[in-house]
């Protein structure tokens, strides 16, 4: 079936005659394509760009400031996933914090950093809420689940953010020459394949949801070249084993009971107006932005220097262009936040160099 699809692509890629650029938004997209060696398999015309669904790669790096400056405060646990702990801030990261004895525990789920609320009634448990809408339920869940058993030392610092808007950055921008989008699977899940219908119907660029294995990205791929070889303009659903046009109505209502929209800072594409989650004041004694008079998640803040993950993060250049990618820039000592992430763009270029190289 592999081949198939494959012979599909490059058939659909002679009838369009012209370069074609897709974008994969999701970050576990851009990692499953190189792990799976499509990127070397796709017609030389036809270009995947990585683009913003990293949520550590496009956290600001004035949260990570905040978020190490609260783990030295005496009575302090900060819980967190375990892709934060490495990214550096601009003087420091939650890794550095717990070499010099801070509290930085490591979770899988929000739901365990509020059991360690509950085994800790004497610290303040922090949750870094950092993720899309895929984690942001079971984060409001969480929180909701604290105020109603009343466990007060449960709080959380949201960074959360919604793909659509930074979708609609991207195409408003007109940096990118997107032809097409290949839709986040896990944050459909949850808002549905109908979300990008604004997409399809006000900028006329293609989108499909598609699923995380290399059948499922190349299925995606020819559906989207087939809508570019029609001038169509369309949202379809490859994944619909798991995505529903209307998606998760109990996720969406556990959202909007607990959060609200706000505005946002994305590193590389900057202010985003809504497309922030914030903690609703019914909830406001869980949110740590409250408690300890931190700084809102419409921070920004600038790049290292000589850093380009904000363009990586944008489709502009690939890791390739940067001059620090494989230098200064490495794994073993990140500079920029696409480096650490197991999403992140940089880190799947590194890991799979090879692939990368022939890539370009």
């Amino acid at each position: 079936m592999i081949d198939k699809a494959l012979q599909n692509l490059r058939q659909s890629m002679r009838a369009i005659g012209r370069p074609v650029s897709l974008m994969e938004v999701c970050g576990t997209h851009t990692m499953a394509a190189f792990r799976a060696g499509l990127r070397t398999l796709l017609p030389a015309d036809l270009q995947l760009l990585s683009g913003p669904g990293c949520p550590v790669c496009v956290t600001p790096s004035a949260y990570v400031d905040q978020a190490v400056e609260l783990s030295l405060k005496p009575g302090i646990m900060i819980a967190t996933f375990g892709d934060m702990v490495r990214v550096p801030g601009s003087r420091s990261s939650l890794e550095k914090s717990r070499a010099q004895g801070a509290e930085v525990l490591v979770v899988y789920s929000p739901l365990d950093a509020l059991e360690a609320a509950r085994r800790n009634p004497g610290r303040q448990v922090v949750f870094l809420g950092v993720g899309f809408e895929t984690t942001a339920p079971a984060v409001a869940w969480s929180i909701k689940t604290a105020a109603d058993e009343g466990i007060p030392n449960y709080l959380v610092y949201s960074a959360h953010k919604t793909m659509p808007p930074a979708m609609n950055a991207l195409l408003q921008s007109g940096e990118s020459k997107v032809d097409g989008f290949l839709c986040p699977g896990h944050v459909s899940v949850i808002i549905g394949s109908r979300a990008y219908g604004f997409i399809a119907e006000g900028f006329h660029v293609p989108c499909v949801v598609a699923g995380f294995e290399p059948l499922d990205m190349l299925q995606a791929i020819g559906m989207l070249l087939r809508q570019v070889e029609k001038g169509q303009a369309m949202v379809e659903n490859q994944y619909r084993r798991s995505v529903a046009p209307e998606g998760n109505i109990t996720a969406q209502k556990m959202l909007a009971e607990v959060f609200e929209p706000g505005d946002a800072a994305w590193r590389g594409l900057g202010m985003l107006p809504g497309s922030g989650l914030r903690i609703r004041e019914r909830y406001a004694a869980h949110d740590a932005r409250i408690a300890f008079s931190l700084a809102g998640p419409e921070m920004l803040s600038p790049e290292p220097p000589g850093c380009r993950c904000g363009d990586v993060l944008r489709g502009v250049c690939t890791p390739l262009e940067c001059g620090l990618y494989q230098k200064d820039c490495t794994p073993a000592h990140p500079v920029g936040a696409c480096m650490v992430s197991g999403e992140g763009t940089c880190a799947a270029y590194y890991k799979y160099e090879k692939q990368a190289g022939q890539q370009q």
